[in-house]
């Protein structure tokens, strides 16, 4: 059985979401980037792309884990209970045919925010937990030690903390498999995962249809093959690679 999807199909729907601003953007404005990834999920009849982006935004006030996923065929989405009525529903529905995003809150708990500005770490907080574990919060020389400069030091910033986390506990800010696949069919598999890879440039008119990245993930998920990914343009989804993230 031949894949229903081809190549350039798969392009285009990436494209359309970065028209109506679906598409993850890496140098947000509102988002300080810490970290991401990207799968790719396929079956002989369906494909699915997920990027999930964890940071920092200054108007949300807590960090947070945006996982979005693109497909032909999406499962898990949104009903018309989380909507203003079935017209707003319906809307929703004609203008995001192949994508859904879900938003995950790793860290328990804000006790450790200053409580008055929320974008600094409180002076007197020791620990964190995330996901249930408890993790004792660096000194100020460990964000060095990941390449973090402290702009306020000896204060501590929220996009940093979430930074250094990113850095030393990446697993716990990122999706859990069950978080990835929220909208992922289960019939399909997961073919390849990657914590790097060339990110199109959105703000200076780079798309996916153009990014030879992109065609290379599109050709393994049409291929089923992750051979066909040869990941040989330099990564650039580290958040030093998107300096304005974050800062509108």
């Amino acid at each position: 059985m031949a894949p229903t999807w081809d190549v350039e199909a798969i392009l285009r729907v990436l494209d359309a979401c970065c028209e109506a601003f679906t598409f993850p953007m890496l140098d947000n404005g509102y988002v300080y980037l810490a970290a991401s990834r990207l799968s790719l999920h396929r079956s002989q009849a369906d494909w699915a792309m997920v990027v999930e982006v964890f940071g920092f935004s200054p108007r949300a006030e807590f960090p947070d884990l945006n996982v979005t996923t693109f497909g032909s065929s999406l499962s898990g989405r949104r009903t018309a209970a989380d909507f203003l009525g079935e017209e707003a529903f319906a809307r929703f529905l004609r203008d995001n045919p192949h994508n859904e995003a879900r938003f995950v809150h790793a860290i328990d708990g804000s006790d450790w925010l200053d409580p008055d500005d929320p974008e600094l770490v409180a002076r007197d907080a020791s620990n964190l937990t995330i996901r249930g574990q408890t993790l004792a919060l660096p000194g100020v020389h460990e964000f060095g030690d990941c390449g973090i400069e402290l702009q306020r030091s000896p204060r501590v910033q929220v996009f940093e903390l979430c930074r250094w986390l990113a850095a030393v506990h990446r697993e716990l800010v990122l999706a859990a498999p069950a978080e990835r696949r929220a909208c992922v069919p289960a019939a399909l598999d997961e073919v390849l995962v990657l914590d790097e890879w060339r990110h199109p440039d959105l703000v200076n008119g780079e798309r996916p249809g153009s990014s030879p990245t992109f065609r290379q993930l599109a050709e393994v998920l049409v291929k089923g093959d992750s051979a066909a990914f040869r990941n040989d343009a330099s990564p650039n989804t580290h958040w030093s690679n998107w300096p304005l993230g974050g800062t509108l």
